[in-house]
């Protein structure tokens, strides 16, 4: 027999965290990019989701599923933004943005990974393919184009997201604070 990813993932939900079930849940939203996969529709909706949770109520895991469900976002493009973005929410930060095209200036559009526009705030969580010598030319590029349009990027990798992401939460905090955000 095979399952569709949407049972996959709710037959998951007796094993694992309610936040890994959210870096799934956000896989499996997220939209293609058809040039580089071939495909141009997500995995799953919310509403196909959602669906799968209605149809098999009682099955052992579903209470931690609504739940991964309720803070599952279309837009992040990989686990590690995903994790982020649950640290930053649960710390008290504010919601941020998930790959937004972002014009910073007249033909030029960046799409960070999280951004607080109202802050001009970018966020981008640099895996290890921004090791590569062509990935740090653009990289280098990147954060110029937004320090021109008076943003502020804040470049976060694996160091920071051990111990609960601390060091990744104090970076954007501080960065967010610094642009005139007020925490509550």
């Amino acid at each position: 027999m095979i399952t569709s990813r949407a049972r996959t993932w709710l037959d998951c939900s007796r094993k694992m965290s309610i936040n890994e079930l959210t870096v799934v849940a956000d896989h499996l939203l997220r939209l293609p990019r058809p040039e580089l996969e071939g495909r141009t529709e997500p995995h799953a909706t919310l509403e196909e989701l959602a669906d799968m949770l209605d149809r098999h109520k009682g099955t052992p895991g579903i209470r931690k599923a609504r739940l991964a469900l309720e803070q599952a976002r279309v837009g992040a493009d990989s686990a590690p933004e995903t994790r982020l973005r649950l640290a930053l929410e649960n710390a008290g930060l504010p919601e941020p943005q998930l790959n937004v095209p972002t014009e910073l200036s007249p033909g030029v559009v960046r799409q960070p990974d999280l951004a607080y526009p109202e802050h001009r705030v970018a966020v981008e969580y640099e895996g290890e393919g921004h090791s590569e010598a062509a990935q740090i030319i653009r990289d280098i590029a990147r954060e110029e184009d937004f320090s021109r349009a008076g943003w502020e990027l804040v470049r976060i990798s694996k160091r920071h997201m051990v111990n609960d992401a601390r060091l990744a939460v104090a970076k954007v905090r501080a960065a967010l604070v610094s642009r005139g955000w007020l925490p509550k």
